[in-house]
């Protein structure tokens, strides 16, 4: 399949730096949201780490303005008509989720790959939303996705194996490495990364430790890049509730069990960096 233009929707950090990382590839990106505000905001921050890597010598000032040359920017879902292949990077919700590919399942090519960056719900359930579940899959990148590696490839019960092998492709030429997983509740990242967070929530909320000293613990004696609360900040309390309750339903174990204190720190509007609050005060 030859592969010119990519819609992206949703411009949030996850599907602002998706549109970033397949503009940088060399394809046009139409990069879709509700409203101008968020568009904008977006473009603003994709413009800011490409500066960022222009400062960094590792792109010149002309990579940069070509690469915001081949992004365009539109509230109008009907931009994608004739696009090539899809990410949906929207809010982590089954059932919006489904909305959506009903929706571009309805008006997009027939021969259009439908893929989502979902981090744990059922690809299976989506491609069931849609007349094309062998053109459905999972492509869940990492944050930040400019800079980090990898890209969990997600095979539904249908999904072909030429779609799986076109987005392994695509991850390639992104610069990316694809790594395939199964269609089970949280794939392989987060089924291992969110009981770890959750339960260093528990420790928190029991007075195990501080959020300083159980960061530093996993830092300097695992040898993690960033604590797991620092991480929680990062990735955003409300996704990792989301996440852990998507495990919890999906396999009914309680080791899945979101931790009261991550509810409650949710329900007071604490996500995180992108709040102000979370763990730590931003």
């Amino acid at each position: 399949m030859n592969i010119k233009t990519v819609g992206v929707i949703g411009a949030g950090t996850m599907g602002n730096g998706i549109a970033q990382v397949f503009a940088q590839a060399g394809f046009s990106v139409r990069l879709v949201d509700v409203g101008e505000p968020m568009l904008d905001r977006a473009r603003a921050a994709i413009e800011k780490s490409l500066s960022k890597f222009v400062d960094k010598g590792k792109l010149t000032a002309d990579d940069r303005d070509q690469t915001m040359g081949r992004l365009s920017t539109t509230t109008s879902l009907d931009r994608l008509a004739d696009a090539d292949y899809l990410v949906e990077a929207i809010v982590e919700n089954r059932e919006a989720k489904a909305a959506l590919f009903q929706s571009l399942d309805a008006m997009t090519k027939p021969d259009a790959i439908l893929s989502s960056n979902t981090s744990s719900i059922s690809v299976t359930l989506l491609g069931a939303a849609t007349t094309r579940p062998d053109k459905v899959l999972g492509m869940h990148f990492m944050n930040p996705v400019p800079v980090m590696a990898l890209v969990e490839l997600i095979r539904g019960q249908r999904t072909s194996t030429e779609s799986m092998r076109i987005a392994s492709e695509l991850c390639t030429t992104l610069g990316k490495t694809p790594v395939e997983a199964a269609d089970y509740p949280g794939f392989i990242a987060n089924r291992v990364l969110m009981p770890m967070i959750n339960e260093a929530i528990f420790a928190v909320m029991e007075g195990v430790g501080t959020p300083e000293a159980i960061d530093a613990v996993m830092k300097l004696g695992m040898n993690h890049p960033m604590g797991p609360l620092t991480l929680t900040d990062f990735i955003g309390l409300d996704v990792c509730l989301a996440i852990l309750n998507v495990l919890h339903d999906g396999f009914g174990d309680p080791k899945y069990r979101p931790c009261p204190l991550l509810r409650r720190m949710v329900a007071a509007g604490h996500f995180g960096r992108k709040s102000g609050q979370g763990f730590y005060t931003y």
